[in-house]
């Protein structure tokens, strides 16, 4: 069955693509949405560019398929309209009936009364806001498209049971050739684990060019002196020191070495390897919006305690490297 969804501003600040994520449903915007967008397209945050980036897509929209007031086809199905009312909603019983929130939550209401026969569904990820319209009768709904359920997430490790014999021939040759019905992705991690009564377990990776899953390349002595704790680090410095693995993705909570091994990585390509030339180390400061402006110093001082621990983790590499036996006192000696 076909629904209304009423959408609150904070939904399309937050997603800019959500009006093409309700299926073959009816969308509406209430004209103060758009108001309300307006006031913040010429912020330099992630805000200020999603409100651009909306006006953007509804602006195509409206040039592709004809007026936005009228309603254009969107979705699988669905049609995308801004409402506009005769005269502006107010609400009453609020204690400041003139809100754009308010205005927003009344033209829902009048939207689920003109159209009994449909649901209607405000949709808002403001709590305060949500609780407000339950009170006043309309069904209301946080907006999850973008939550991530990391349970759901390839993990990128897989696990193959083999005999052992096969076991003990990887352990020899570094290389075990695993049955085509396993289906296998280029890059993905395994662990190899026998059938014996007391299982063991190898770890490697699978090339897809020689389709053979190759014991990990990760030295024994570690990495600028840092040696994986458990196998889903050794996974993760195994592919960052592969030159042909052009991008690795590293998910997980604070604390689990990730910054740790990626530096660790990139100074012994860099450092001592000399495979490259530079490293080059980022950090978004969309976070910080405006409040960047607002520290003391220069550019450099003003961005120092959000690169601060980039900064920790080197010094302790080259620390736990011996860095300062090849000549370099401190981190600072690698920046140019």
């Amino acid at each position: 069955m076909k629904k209304n969804y009423v959408l609150d501003t904070n939904v399309l600040l937050h997603d800019p693509h959500a009006i093409y994520k309700f299926e073959d449903n009816d969308l509406i915007l209430p004209i103060y949405v758009i108001e309300e967008i307006d006031q913040f397209k010429r912020e330099s945050t992630e805000r200020g560019r999603n409100a651009r980036t909306i006006t953007r897509l509804l602006d195509e929209e409206r040039a592709k398929n004809g007026s936005l007031a009228q309603g254009v086809p969107i979705g699988d199905g669905g049609t995308l309209r801004v409402h506009v009312p005769a005269k502006r909603p107010r609400l009453e019983i609020a204690l400041n009936p003139h809100s754009g929130d308010h205005a927003v939550l009344q033209t829902a209401i009048e939207l689920r009364d003109a159209f009994p026969d449909t649901p209607t569904i405000f949709v808002t990820m403001d709590v305060n806001l949500r609780i407000r319209a339950d009170a006043l009768g309309l069904t209301t709904e946080s907006y999850e498209n973008q939550s991530v359920d990391a349970d759901r997430l390839e993990t990128g490790i897989v696990e193959l049971t083999t005999t052992a014999a096969e076991l003990d021939a990887f352990f020899e040759k570094g290389a075990f050739r695993p049955s085509p019905e396993e289906k296998l992705y280029a890059n993905v991690s395994v662990i190899l684990r026998d059938d014996s009564p007391k299982p063991r377990s190898g770890l490697g990776r699978y090339h897809a060019e020689s389709g053979e899953i190759r014991a990990l390349r990760v030295p024994r002595e570690g990495v600028v002196s840092i040696r994986p704790r458990n196998k889903e680090q050794s996974f993760a410095l195994d592919l960052l020191l592969d030159d042909s693995v052009r991008l690795v993705s590293i998910m997980g909570k604070a604390g689990t070495g990730k910054t740790l091994l990626a530096l660790a990585a990139g100074l012994k390509r860099t450092v001592e390897d000399g495979a490259y030339a530079r490293l080059l180390v980022s950090r978004p400061v969309m976070p910080l919006g405006r409040d960047l402006g607002f520290l003391p110093g220069d550019v450099n001082e003003k961005l120092n305690p959000w690169m601060q621990p980039i900064y920790d983790n080197l010094e302790f590499l080259l620390a736990a490297g011996g860095g300062k036996r090849r000549g370099i006192r401190g981190y600072d000696e690698l920046f140019t």
